[in-house]
């Protein structure tokens, strides 16, 4: 990695865990810190564009979800940590779709998109399961570790990126608060 790349991650990474500080300190005093207003979340870039398949074979594009604010998770059935993060992806779907938001979970399996359907069933997981791929990974910059999610305004700019599990509570304070 050259260090241009080295040093945008870890710049990347910095902003990241500030703004993960600033909600989780305004969690238990209620509304999202001026910090974290809509117009005042960093843009950290435009987000790709990705044609990838769902669980059932179909062809879905990252264009669907224009207007939209999207948690894209890159995960896998195997990873403790992002099966942990999962009964709370479910809530915020429940929760906030008629806001206008979509989580999408971008599967890293190995194993075919039959395994991971049926994962998906088991754990009644309602939004969107897609198989990703190397292309994908690396058109986000890459996955380091899982899970890693980014999230994405309705403009298409990614706004936020987080590796590994984070506090649900001030995650979920982030995400409303691009709604």
């Amino acid at each position: 990695m050259n260090n241009f790349k080295k040093t945008g991650f870890v710049a990347l990474v910095l902003v990241s865990g500030l703004l993960e500080i600033a909600v989780a300190q305004s969690s238990a005093s209620g509304p999202v810190p001026p910090l974290l207003a809509r117009s005042t979340l960093p843009v950290l870039g435009k987000a790709p564009a990705w044609v990838l398949r769902d669980v059932e074979g179909r062809e879905v594009k990252s264009s669907d979800y224009l207007g939209k604010v999207v948690v894209v998770d890159f995960w896998a059935t195997w990873c403790p940590p992002c099966r942990k993060e999962i009964p709370d992806y479910i809530a915020w779907q429940k929760k906030y779709a008629q806001r206008g938001l979509v989580i999408l979970g971008l599967s890293l399996d190995e194993a075919p998109a039959s395994a991971v359907k049926a994962f998906g069933d088991k754990m009644k997981i309602n939004y969107p399961l897609l198989m990703a791929d190397a292309a994908t990974s690396e058109a986000f910059g890459g996955i380091e570790g899982l899970p890693t999610a980014f999230v994405i305004d309705r403009e298409g700019n990614i706004r936020h990126r987080k590796v590994g599990l984070s506090d649900p509570e001030a995650y979920e304070k982030l995400i409303a608060s691009l709604l």
